[in-house]
């Protein structure tokens, strides 16, 4: 079994006891081998922020929140609208036109009480990345633009922070752990998101939802999945998704897990780096 970093990193820590009502809430995590009170104290420490309160943050948030998660930071500048709900299950009917931080803070409190929201209702970007993901131990993206998902690779490279990605499209998905500045089992680096995907591809050959729609289930499965893997990286249990790719197609329906190496050519993490600080491409600006 391979231990995430943030395990490892408390592992010298003093264990945040759980309180009776918590152990009464987790008894089915306390229960688990591979988590055990040892994994759910780790994840009452942990500080994870969520990039986007919308189709992917929704089930992250929730599953998250009542993980036992500590501390859950949320980054999204938009406002909640009555064709988001269809999919982003963290919102209500009463919450159109409010902040999707306010929102998912408030839907939080009512799940659990004893995690901590810090809401950051502010939009992403160069000047502020770097600073914002330094405060936390790991990162999901649940960005819905290549722009934002260059920035928050870039951004959790240079803080050393493991970051949990993940996208939709209409009926499919994919997710990948990403810690570029770690080493696999055979001494090379693991992958960033610039090895995997070197370039954004020109500006309107991507269609996004709302141009072509999407199955709010089929977002659900990924986020879901997404915040497994955030817990995993915590706790240490299982094997991390680092160096693979795992899709998902609805519509067969089939998961597909494939694995994905280091560029030693890419300009994050290769031999001879060219982008020394977070940066948005001007390709996806």
């Amino acid at each position: 079994m391979r231990r995430g970093e943030a395990a490892i990193a408390r592992e010298s820590e003093p264990a945040m006891a759980l309180s009776p009502e918590e152990i009464q809430r987790y008894k089915r995590h306390l229960l688990l081998h591979d988590i055990g009170g040892q994994g759910q104290a780790s994840l009452k420490a942990a500080r994870v922020l969520v990039v986007g309160a919308g189709g992917l943050g929704s089930p992250v948030l929730l599953y998250l929140a009542a993980a036992g998660v500590g501390t859950l930071g949320i980054i999204d500048d938009d406002r909640v609208s009555l064709d988001n709900l269809q999919r982003q299950v963290v919102h209500t009917t009463e919450s159109v036109g409010v902040s999707k931080v306010e929102s998912a803070r408030q839907t939080i409190a009512r799940l659990n009480p004893h995690v901590v929201v810090e809401a950051h209702d502010f939009r992403l970007d160069a000047t502020n990345a770097r600073d914002l993901i330094s405060r936390y131990d790991i990162v999901a993206d649940g960005s819905d633009n290549f722009a934002t998902r260059y920035l928050v690779s870039d951004a959790c490279y240079f803080a050393g922070r493991t970051l949990v990605h993940a996208a939709v499209g209409p009926f499919d998905g994919y997710l990948t752990t990403l810690k570029p500045f770690a080493r696999g089992d055979d001494g090379t680096p693991y992958p960033s998101y610039r090895c995997i995907f070197p370039e954004a591809p020109p500006p309107g050959t991507v269609p996004n939802c709302s141009e072509v729609g999407v199955l709010g289930s089929v977002v659900g499965v990924i986020g879901t999945l997404q915040a497994t893997e955030v817990i995993k990286e915590i706790t240490g249990a299982g094997e991390s998704l680092a160096g693979r790719l795992m899709l998902y197609d609805a519509k067969e329906p089939r998961f597909e897990t494939v694995r994905v190496a280091w560029d030693p050519d890419n300009p994050l993490t290769g031999l001879n780096p060219t982008i020394l600080d977070v940066t948005v491409p001007a390709e996806t600006e």
